[in-house]
Formats: C-alpha cells, sequence, structure tokens
C-alpha cells in the first residue's frame, strides 16, 4: 500500500519513504524541493515546514486523512503530503478532502504560472529602447503573446487571453491573484470576478473586489456573476444605466447552424423585461401541456411551443403577456434611490427596469415586505390587491429568492416548499421548517442529504459521504 509513503528520484535513485520516517522524508525534500536549499546547505526540512511534520506525525497514528489536511495552505508542504497519499486507499470523506487539497494546490500553480507570463511582459517592456506612451507597452504585450504562444502552444487568441487574465492580475487586481494563489478561490472563479469588472476603473473594481472577497470562495461562479453584477450597479448605477442602454442598441437575432445538422435560434441583448416575459410565458404553456398529458419532455416542449409561436402553425389558450417577479426596495420604487431591483430568473436588475415593471402593471397584485435589513428576514407583510395568497409562502420567497441547495439559483418562485423535517416525522408546516428547494434538489434531498437551518438564517447540508457544506441566503 503506498498510502503514507512518497516516491522521489534523487540522483537518479528511486526511494519510497514512509512518511512517518521523517528524519529521510526531510533529507530528500530538502535536497531537492526546499526553496532556500542550495548545493552544499543542509536544511531543517522540520524547521521550515511544521505543518508537514504534523501531518507526518500524525500519519503514523491515525488512518485515513489527518483533519488538518483540509484547512492546509498550498505549497510545499502540502504537495508532499498530497504526493504519498494513494486516493484508492482512503475513505470517501477524506478522497473529497484530498480532491479539495488537490484543487487549492492546482489553483496556487495557477496562479504562479500567471505570475511568469506577466514577468515576460515585463522583460519585453525593460528592452524597449523609447517606448512612446501606451504604444510601448502594447506592443511588449503582443511580443510577450506571442512568446507565451509559442512556448505553450497556444492559439493566438488564446495567448492573448491568458496573457490579458495574466496582467490584470497582477497590475489590476491584486486581492485577486492573493486570493488564487492561496487556494481560496479557483481560476473560474477569479476569471469571472476579472471579467465581471472589466469595465470598471481599477479603484472601483478592486473595491467591490473587498466586497466579495470574504464571501467568493463559497460561491459558484453563476452565483459570484450575480452577486458583482449588483455591486457594480449600487457602485455606478450611471455607468450600469448608459450599459445597458448601448447593448439594448445593438438588439439582434441569429442563426447559427450546428455540427448535427440542427440550428440556433437566438436573441441577443434583448430587453430584460420582455425576454423574461416572452420566456415565463414559454414556460407556462409549457407546463401546462405537460400537465394535460404530453409525453415529451420539459425542454422539448420549450422548444416547440418557441418555434410554434414564432411561426404561427399552432395557437395556444391566451395566457396574457408573460409575468415577471420583480423585487425591490421602497426607496428605488419612489426613485428616492438607485439600488438594483431583482428579477426572478434573471437577477440584479437596474433601477429603470424594476421601475418600468411597476409602471407597465397597473393592475398587477403587489405584495410588500418589511424585512430586518441586517438578516432579511420578514418582520411584516401585506398586499395591494384583494386576491387571497398564501402568505406564509410570500413570507418565505421574499426571505429566500432561491432554491436554498448549495450553489442552485432556481427562483423560489418556480421552487418546491420542502419540509426540512417531514410530515411524518413531527416536522411542522411552518416558516421555520420550510424551505425552496427546485424539483431536482427536492428529490435530491430524499437520497442520503440532509439539512439543517442555522441561528444566522443559513443551510447547512450534509452529503452522503458526511460531507458538509453551508449555503447561504442573498443579502437583503
Amino acid at each position: 500500500m503506498s498510502y503514507g509513503q512518497l516516491t522521489t528520484t534523487h540522483e537518479a535513485v528511486s526511494e519510497t519513504v514512509p512518511v512517518t520516517d521523517f528524519d529521510r522524508l526531510c533529507a530528500l525534500l530538502g535536497d531537492e524541493w526546499g526553496p532556500n536549499w542550495e548545493p552544499g546547505t543542509d536544511m531543517d526540512l522540520a524547521t521550515e515546514f511544521p505543518e508537514l511534520a504534523a501531518l507526518a506525525d500524525r500519519s503514523g497514528h491515525v488512518p485515513g486523512v489527518p483533519d488538518g489536511l483540509d484547512n492546509m495552505a498550498p505549497g510545499l508542504a502540502l504537495a508532499a503530503y498530497l504526493a504519498s497519499i494513494d486516493v484508492g486507499d482512503i475513505s470517501g470523506f477524506d478522497q473529497v478532502t484530498v480532491l479539495r487539497a488537490h484543487q487549492r494546490m492546482a489553483s496556487h500553480y495557477q496562479a504562479r504560472l500567471y505570475t511568469a507570463m506577466a514577468a515576460v511582459t515585463t522583460t519585453f517592456e525593460n528592452e524597449e529602447d523609447d517606448p512612446e506612451p501606451d504604444v510601448g507597452f502594447h506592443t511588449a504585450a503582443q511580443e510577450a503573446a506571442v512568446e507565451i504562444g509559442t512556448a505553450l502552444q497556444l492559439t493566438r487568441r488564446a495567448a492573448d487571453n491568458e496573457l490579458g487574465f495574466a496582467l490584470s492580475l497582477q497590475r489590476r487586481l491584486p486581492r485577486v491573484h492573493m486570493m488564487l494563489k492561496s487556494g481560496v478561490i479557483d481560476t473560474r472563479r477569479a476569471k469571472t470576478i476579472d471579467a465581471a469588472t472589466a469595465h470598471l476603473t481599477t479603484g472601483v473594481a478592486r473595491n467591490v473586489v473587498e466586497r466579495i472577497a470574504e464571501i467568493a470562495p463559497e460561491l459558484t461562479t453563476g452565483q459570484l456573476r450575480a452577486r458583482i453584477k449588483k455591486l457594480c450597479i449600487e457602485a455606478d448605477p450611471d455607468d450600469a444605466q448608459q450599459r445597458h442602454d448601448r447593448a439594448v442598441t445593438d438588439r439582434r437575432v441569429v442563426m447559427e447552424p450546428t455540427l448535427d445538422g440542427t440550428c440556433n435560434l437566438t436573441g441577443l441583448d434583448l430587453p430584460v423585461v420582455d425576454a423574461t416575459r416572452a420566456a415565463n410565458r414559454i414556460n407556462t404553456i409549457a407546463r401546462s401541456l405537460r400537465r394535460k398529458g404530453e409525453t415529451r419532455t420539459i425542454d422539448r416542449l420549450r422548444a416547440d411551443v418557441y418555434l410554434d409561436l414564432l411561426t404561427g402553425r399552432h395557437s395556444y389558450p391566451t395566457t396574457g403577456r408573460g409575468t415577471v417577479h420583480v423585487t425591490v426596495d421602497l426607496d428605488t420604487l419612489t426613485a428616492l434611490s438607485e439600488h438594483p431591483g431583482e428579477l426572478a430568473g434573471y437577477g440584479p436588475v437596474i433601477s429603470d427596469i424594476a421601475r418600468q415593471i411597476a409602471d407597465e402593471s397597473p393592475d398587477a397584485e403587489w405584495r410588500w415586505t418589511v424585512t430586518d435589513t441586517e438578516t432579511g428576514e420578514p418582520i411584516t407583510t401585506g398586499i395591494t390587491s384583494r386576491r387571497p395568497t398564501a402568505q406564509m409562502r410570500r413570507n418565505i420567497q421574499t426571505r429566500d429568492r432561491h432554491c436554498m441547495f448549495p450553489g442552485c439559483r432556481m427562483p423560489s418562485i418556480e421552487s418546491d416548499l420542502d419540509h426540512r423535517v417531514a410530515l411524518q416525522n413531527g416536522g411542522p408546516t411552518s416558516e421555520h421548517n420550510l424551505a425552496p428547494l427546485c424539483r431536482f434538489h427536492h428529490i435530491l434531498k430524499h437520497h442520503g442529504w440532509t439539512t439543517e437551518k442555522l441561528t444566522n438564517g443559513a443551510y447547512r447540508w450534509t452529503s452522503p459521504l458526511g460531507r458538509v457544506y453551508t449555503t447561504r441566503r442573498a443579502p437583503p
């Protein structure tokens, strides 16, 4: 069994050393991997990397992966320990611990790769004899991109994109670079932050990064993108309005053939309210057909309804223009502030769009909720029409805007209300015991997942392997 051992090659001699033989491990690692090692220099690895010493000592007494591994920072010590582990010989719980550790190491080395890319650019900049303002920099970056692309077998576009990202990390968003290097976020999330803040000035972008830095490790790229979008609107509402107006003027429909002989018909840069109404109308018709016994999948029904409505080959009962659900604070609704609203199924929208929905829906049912400014918990609610509604459902949908499974962004208005403690087990039908879950995750919950609501409103999920994940509701 190779678990608890490290295989290393030194002076063409391959040697397998138990991790518990720490003196020998230190000698080999000191020779080959020591950051301060020079020929003829002795190095006490136990002093340099005490965390490795602790893990090595515990590995000889505790079966499986030691607890400290899940919080160990990426670097030489973690790399050495991971090299000693055979994932086939440990439990499923520990396999996930090792997986997460490898991800931290991958992020760490990716950050170092981007540092090296930026350094190549700096070298070309320093070799410029008398660069003109701006022109010299771009020339150096272009030369560096060619060098990097040739070295790494990248296309010209890929090299330009990778180098552009590397320079952004080094010069525009150093906090994101440090987060990547420390392993708290991966490359996907780092690129999401970079792209979502690309239109901002450096100062504003860094301020946005500071505001999401703590929560970013817990978010998927979709959640992170939505959170940053809201912060960008709050940071500069005028810029958000101008970018929206420019994009809408470029609205268009594109048809693209696929390799399978089908085609994609896509509307781009459409007005968000009309597009959301159209999508919701398609969903309403498709679900109605399913309830009437249609055997086609819901995705196929949506596609067929989409084409039927556009080609006029089939008529459906009138269902109105399509509904939209928007959450907006009263100050924004009355034009006293420019805080973003949130459109269910879409995400944050500029204040003008939120007010537009109100102006175009004079007969709509408006539900108001007074919430705690810190927790978002409903304090009192009301409704502006006499049509009856379920107050409990309204409170929960206001409190939890999305499915509460980690990473899911399905709007709560399209989700089931799940009893965290089942009715048959004595669970009450109460706001505290109910939470929105999309149909997929509602079913998944009954296959070994358990959930617990914490005092701060977050939900703690435990997987069948015993791993614990926490999901927090969107801020009020």
